[in-house]
């Protein structure tokens, strides 16, 4: 058995690089040659080496153990020596101080905006400060774009000036805390492969062709067409649906795009009525191709419409004068069937009413003849009376 190495140390370079060291241990056979066995907690991330140090890009929000041993072969079964832990020192402060739901986006692959919120057990008018690191940066930087939505704060900082185009192994190194050093610092490393939302594409053409539309746009800058997929949102103006497709490979074979703009897509919509308004909608978001992260897509693009758009006024007038026509064509059949009824079953005559009007006014006059003469002859009766009592006067004297 290996004696044990020494002078095991830990330091902390950027904001979350961590770096072990040591020496070989004292007393090393001279046959030997010497081999370094070391893993994290719960014997994680196993590594045999001849280096004489190890390193490891971790967020420091807790403590991280390192053990080593020395050994005299590269196989795993040979027993190494007694291994020798060392660990960073834990973050300071209440944990319930740090900042929650720390959260980084890369936009376009030219700014990073991260967001955060308050720890639970953190003054209102608490003054938050973000540093950054990367590869690309000679040391550290302070996001100076402190800016507040609601209950989230965030800070937004520029991020194109990588030293190499190929950055799947690059991050981004995090940390935000006070500057009054009363909260725990939070720290978070953002892979340069996720977190990625590309700008909403630019559509340049459309047209129909054979019953078909095709789309034609420009792809967000810094972006290969082959990372990214696409979704194409048609909406219809008589229809008034909205049909999505899925685009993962666009390419259209088709001569209009023999003059192709470089850097220009095309997709084909089938199915799509010419003789309609159709309103197209482009978004994107990077592939597992090239990322990490396929779940962050783009705004939506600028709508641009392609056909005929149908006039409401018409559909409106035609809505409100439906009603009057219909009441209009209604009374003209009524006052039609009434003169119609009259022509086919035409009033049948009533003779009683005939001879009443001929005989009528005869009636009228017997009977005022006939109440006349008895007038008469009661007023003769009368006078007859008048008489004869005078003379029976005059014969009696």
């Amino acid at each position: 058995t290996q004696p044990p190495v020494t002078n095991l140390s830990v330091s902390v370079e950027n904001l979350c690089t961590v770096v072990w060291t040591w020496d070989p241990p004292d007393g090393a056979s001279p046959n030997c040659t010497l081999r370094y066995f070391s893993h994290f907690d719960n014997k994680q991330d196993k590594k045999i080496a001849p280096e004489t140090h190890r390193s490891k890009e971790v967020p420091l929000n807790e403590r991280i153990c390192l053990q080593v041993g020395s050994q005299c072969s590269t196989n795993e079964s040979d027993n190494p020596s007694i291994l020798v832990e060392k660990c960073t020192p834990p973050p300071e402060g209440d944990p319930e101080s740090a900042v929650t739901e720390l959260q980084c986006v890369w936009h376009n692959l030219s700014y990073m905006t991260c967001t955060w919120l308050p720890g639970r057990k953190t003054s209102p008018d608490t003054n938050y400060t973000l540093y950054y690191w990367h590869s690309s940066l000679g040391k550290i930087l302070q996001c100076e774009n402190i800016y507040r939505e609601g209950q989230h704060i965030g800070c937004s900082f520029a991020l194109t000036n990588l030293k190499d185009s190929s950055f799947e192994q690059h991050s981004v190194q995090i940390v935000v805390k006070d500057n009054a050093g009363k909260i725990r610092p939070s720290f978070s490393i953002v892979p340069l492969t996720s977190h990625v939302i590309p700008d909403p594409p630019h559509i340049k053409r459309l047209f129909f062709q054979n019953g078909n539309l095709y789309v034609q746009w420009k792809n967000p800058q810094n972006f290969y067409s082959r990372c990214l997929s696409y979704q194409v949102e048609v909406n219809n103006s008589q229809t008034e649906t909205n049909d999505i497709f899925y685009v993962e490979e666009a390419k259209c074979q088709n001569s209009e795009f023999e003059g192709n703009l470089e850097g220009t897509i095309c997709f084909m919509v089938p199915g799509v009525l010419p003789d309609t308004l159709n309103t197209v909608r482009i978004r994107v978001r990077t592939n597992k191709l090239c990322y990490e992260d396929d779940r962050l897509w783009s705004n939506w693009s600028q709508a641009m419409s392609i056909g005929e758009s149908t006039d409401p006024t018409f559909y409106i007038t035609m809505l409100l004068a439906t009603p009057v026509i219909v009441a209009g064509a209604v009374i003209i059949l009524l006052l039609y069937l009434k003169r119609l009824k009259i022509i086919i079953f035409p009033p049948i005559p009533d003779p009683g009413k005939i001879f009443k009007e001929m005989f009528g006014e005869q009636n009228e006059d017997s009977l005022h003849w006939k109440k006349y003469d008895i007038y008469e002859k009661q007023t003769k009766e009368e006078t007859d009376s008048v008489v004869l009592i005078e003379n029976l006067k005059k014969a009696a004297q």
